[in-house]
């Protein structure tokens, strides 16, 4: 998908010609970002109809320099500095579902507040959280049990749920081990066993995309292998994006850059 620094490109030649028109400026500028798949380079992002929204947008307002403003409304993402857009892609937000399983409760909204870059990371590795194997439990119809190092599950075969180094599987009564290959669920008998964190079962490369903008509180910008799903509210709470946008991203905003989820 062709953006923002591409249709300024592209408009260049054509900004000579038509520099004592401003509406028909307007007008092509708005036509180019259609034919490429990106909004207009005078698209910023304008002030929210919720209360609170619009409070966060208000501060955003004050900060001059470089900041990301991200609208839960418009599932929208802007790169700003001081005016002028730098960027503007589309994002999924949170589906603002609330999960709850054995006393454990867990929120999927996009929370609205003044957040910042606190790292960034390249090809990241996806720890699932719990709540993934309570939602894959309950989606299937599946008993779920933790698995920790050193207190094997008996299943009726005689075999056993447990870990060894780095891998979730089944020791069977001679000896021998049959590892769950990571990436796929441990299932047995109806029952999904839940990896301890640091096993290689906990660990999904791929699942985030290729980047990872870390926003703190395990909320973040990431790229996604789904990208059907980006302009939806469908993530657990993170901003998804396409791996195009996140990569630009990734490249040009800094580390310490305020953002304003509103």
């Amino acid at each position: 998908m062709r953006r923002i620094v591409t249709i300024i490109s592209i408009l260049m030649p054509a900004l000579a010609l038509m520099a004592g028109d401003a509406g028909s400026l307007t007008a092509q500028i708005e036509q180019l970002a259609l034919v490429h798949g990106a909004r207009a380079v005078t698209d910023v992002p304008g002030p929210p109809s919720d209360p609170a929204a619009l409070r966060v947008w208000s501060e955003a307002q004050q900060v001059s320099g470089p900041r990301l403003m991200v609208s839960l409304e418009d599932r929208r993402v802007w790169h700003m500095n001081g005016n002028r857009v730098l960027y503007t892609a589309p994002v999924a937000i949170g589906k603002s579902v609330i999960l709850e399983w054995e006393g454990r409760e867990w929120n999927f909204a996009t929370p609205r507040g003044r957040r910042a870059v606190l790292g960034k990371e390249k090809n990241p590795v996806w720890v699932p959280p719990d709540w993934h194997y309570v939602e894959v439990a309950m989606a299937q119809g599946w008993q779920l049990e933790a698995v920790t190092r050193g207190k094997p599950f008996p299943l009726s075969d005689g075999s056993r749920v447990t870990v060894r180094g780095r891998s979730i599987g089944r020791s069977l009564p001679d000896g021998s081990f049959i590892a769950v290959p990571p990436g796929e669920e441990a299932v047995f008998e109806g029952t999904l066993f839940m990896p301890p964190i640091g096993s290689d079962n906990r660990r999904i490369p791929g699942e985030l995309g290729r980047f990872k903008i870390d926003l703190g509180d395990a909320y973040y910008f990431h790229g996604t292998p789904y990208e059907q799903s980006i302009g939806t509210a469908s993530t657990h709470g993170c901003l998804r994006l396409v791996d195009a946008d996140i990569e630009h991203l990734y490249q040009t905003v800094a580390v310490g850059t305020p953002v304003f989820i509103y």
